[in-house]
């Protein structure tokens, strides 16, 4: 929780200290891009259209306010709840991920992040917004983050989700944008762990970019994370967007690299091999869907697009391990919430391949420690299904 707001000099010695974190968007763009892809030798001119560029990535806000909402107001003071941040880009699979974390009693949401990614950055405000409608907590805060990629390299999402990510199903009384906070996402993300240093797990279930930013206007950010987990990269070269690459990691390569090369604490990773190797039985999905509540009725309509691309031929090519109900997005956001649901992990270095015509954005797992990283993830190899059904059908009551 937020403590009470300090008067006179401490109030004035509080201000002064956060003016001097402050750090222009611009250059820490220009470090972020150069730390991915190395030295390059620049006009003047190229360097000031890049730094226009790069202004663009973020809508985060250069200063830190004190004028928002207590985002933390709202939910009880126990020490066993369970702190999260989510970034999301929500599709279907983001929406299931976070009404499975809404419907959980003792998780905390401190704050939902938009970044782009299956759909526009306006698109994926309005959905985070209409799921938070159906399950009833509007109070908790949305902020736009990033609009497009470090690099602008721009590769489809496709039309699985949908053109507006929750497959086109039209609500007449979805929330407005005007519940967007003002606040960025970024600046956000960094004041939220600063209040909570050792408490929250960001929960990352999107292009990478609003996290890496994070790290970038401030390297202390990783260590005053409790946990991160991420759904996104592969294991074994399977790409669903690209011929070796994930689509959360492809969509923004260099992010994901400077968060897998940056970020020292505890990381989750659950793949997209190990997604499909995860499924659930459509049989399942039948009666999960069929549960007789407002949440189900909403799932229900905004899966039916995905439900039916699920067949089609591209989609049968994608699949590891054949047809099946898979949640990308909910497998991550199970391993935060429920403590026995993880079975197995691998524990190996990572990083992402940021060249080549096939495999840029691949994730490279280091089975030789030839990379002779210090720090290593966990790779999802095997969870508790039963555990994940229980989840899974409890989201929709």
């Amino acid at each position: 929780m937020m403590g009470k707001k300090r008067k006179g000099s401490e109030e004035e010695v509080r201000e002064k200290e956060k003016q001097a974190k402050r750090v222009k968007i611009t250059d820490v763009f220009s470090a972020a891009a150069a730390a991915a892809a190395g030295p390059r030798t620049h006009s003047e001119e190229d360097e000031e259209r890049e730094k226009d560029e790069y202004r663009e990535l973020a809508t985060a806000s250069d200063s830190f306010k004190e004028t928002h909402t207590n985002v933390c107001s709202h939910f009880t003071t126990e020490v066993s709840m369970k702190k999260l941040l989510v970034d999301v880009d929500c599709g279907v699979d983001d929406a299931q991920a976070l009404m499975m974390a809404l419907a959980v009693p003792d998780v905390q949401i401190l704050g939902i992040t938009c970044v782009h990614g299956n759909t526009s950055l306006e698109n994926v405000c309005k959905n985070v917004l209409r799921v938070l409608k159906v399950c009833k907590h509007l109070e908790i805060p949305v902020y736009r983050g990033a609009t497009k990629a470090l690099l602008e390299q721009t590769v489809s999402a496709g039309d699985f989700h949908g053109k507006d990510g929750l497959g086109d199903a039209p609500d007449p009384q979805a929330p407005g944008l005007e519940l967007v906070q003002k606040e960025g996402a970024v600046s956000a993300m960094i004041r939220i762990v600063d209040e909570n240093p050792g408490e929250v797990s960001l929960v990352a279930t999107a292009p990478l970019t609003n996290v890496a930013l994070a790290v970038k206007l401030d390297p202390s950010f990783p260590k005053k994370l409790k946990g991160l987990y991420i759904m996104g990269g592969n294991t074994d070269s399977r790409g669903n967007t690209t011929v070796c690459g994930e689509y959360n990691f492809a969509a923004d390569p260099e992010a994901a690299y400077i968060v897998l090369n940056e970020f020292i604490c505890p990381i989750y990773i659950a793949t997209w091999e190990f997604t499909c190797h995860s499924k659930l039985p459509w049989e399942f999905c039948d009666g999960w869907l069929a549960q007789d509540t407002d949440k189900a009725r909403f799932m229900k309509q905004i899966f039916k697009h995905s439900m039916k691309s699920s067949q089609s031929e591209r989609i049968e090519k994608e699949l590891v391990a054949g047809q099946g109900f898979i949640s990308c997005d909910s497998y991550a956001m199970a391993a935060v919430i429920d403590d026995k649901y993880i079975v197995e992990t691998e524990h190996r270095a990572v990083t992402v391949e940021l060249a080549g015509n096939h495999c840029r954005g691949m994730m490279v797992v280091d089975h030789l420690d030839l990379l002779k990283k210090t720090h290593k993830v966990y790779i999802l190899k095997k969870v508790d299904l039963e555990r994940f059904k229980d989840l899974m059908m409890n989201a929709l009551k």
